[in-house]
């Protein structure tokens, strides 16, 4: 006679050595992290809020690192199918037992692949929205992080903001629309890109440490072959001078308990 897990031990045996359980929304999202390496960070909380989602729609996160994005769309929207794609195995595989651990199963599915190569394992204009929050620092820029999974992550060695952007751009269906968070000081070359591959700019919000700070991130709404004309929405600090979140912050992570452990 099989022995049956109950849901804490079942949890404990989804998670590996060198690996946390973070809790989200309240407790009802679980999420697995590294203690030391790869974690998410505050940006992949921002674009979840930024989003706009219809029910019904199709939702794919290219380079979805834990799987957090999805997950906590999971909670916010009715979607027919959530997919994310992860080129480095170990965080593909983390993602999916997070996924498990919160019984996501039909709902989120996680494929090993590269994204530059999504043409070779996924059909073209097959998704409502695209999501990315891309690695951001050019090869060339600064000592790249020892750590492996982070140095993926964030420099662009395993594909530039152009690689996405393409990959965007062949798997959004016509009118679709693609969401990216991206650094401030590469705007610029975002907003460019982008419409360069037919994504036209449709809403933009920068982001601010605070008040006195220059800008830290820009979230951008995109349309795939949409008319010109940009909404840029008032922009969203992240810290009051004493070091707390904001009001909006506490609005859009309220439901946060035990912090979740973010990457800097």
């Amino acid at each position: 006679m099989h022995h049956k897990l109950n849901e804490p031990e079942r949890k404990i045996e989804l998670r590996m050595e060198g690996e946390i359980i973070d809790d989200l929304l309240g407790g009802r999202l679980k999420v697995l992290q590294k203690e030391r390496g790869y974690r998410f960070s505050i940006d992949s909380l921002l674009l979840a809020h930024f989003l706009r989602l219809k029910r019904g729609d199709s939702v794919i996160d290219l380079g979805t690192g834990s799987g957090i994005i999805l997950l906590i769309l999971s909670h916010r929207f009715k979607c027919e199918r959530m997919v994310g794609i992860e080129i480095q195995e170990e965080l593909a595989d983390m993602a999916r037992r997070s996924i498990k651990m919160n019984n996501l199963e039909s709902e989120i599915e996680v494929l090993s692949g590269d994204v530059g190569e999504i043409e070779t394992f996924l059909d073209p204009q097959s998704f409502d929205v695209v999501i990315f929050n891309p690695p951001y620092r050019k090869l060339n820029s600064g000592r790249i992080n020892p750590d492996r999974e982070k140095a993926v992550a964030r420099h662009e060695i395993k594909g530039t903001l152009y690689d996405f952007l393409l990959s965007a751009k062949y798997i959004v269906k016509e009118s679709g629309y693609v969401y990216i968070i991206y650094p401030s000081v590469r705007m610029a070359e975002l907003l460019f890109r982008m419409r360069t591959c037919d994504i036209e700019p449709k809403r933009l919000r920068i982001v601010y440490g605070s008040n006195a700070s220059e800008g830290q991130f820009v979230l951008v709404e995109g349309k795939k072959g949409g008319g010109e004309e940009l909404k840029v929405l008032p922009p969203l600090f992240i810290y009051e001078e004493d070091g707390g979140y904001t009001e909006e912050m506490e609005s859009i992570f309220g439901e946060i308990s035990d912090s979740p452990s973010f990457s800097s």
